[in-house]
């Protein structure tokens, strides 16, 4: 079998409400996700609705840069 480009690749998610919260703050953490997407299929950042510990309830986690 023939290996082509990789198209799945790893994708870091983080709470985005943790972000916004915590900027001059002493923060607790941020909330991290570590899931695949396919490039071809979802070119834009990804976006999903992941539980997050640091704020105690499910929050929007965004595509960060590796």
């Amino acid at each position: 079998m023939a290996k082509g480009k990789d198209v799945r690749i790893r994708v870091f998610l983080e709470c985005t409400n943790c972000v916004r919260k915590n900027v001059n703050k002493k923060s607790r953490g941020i909330s991290r996700y570590i899931t695949q997407k396919n490039q071809h299929n979802t070119p834009s950042r990804l976006e999903l609705r992941k539980f997050c510990p640091y704020c105690d309830k499910h929050t929007i986690h965004g595509e960060i840069k590796n």
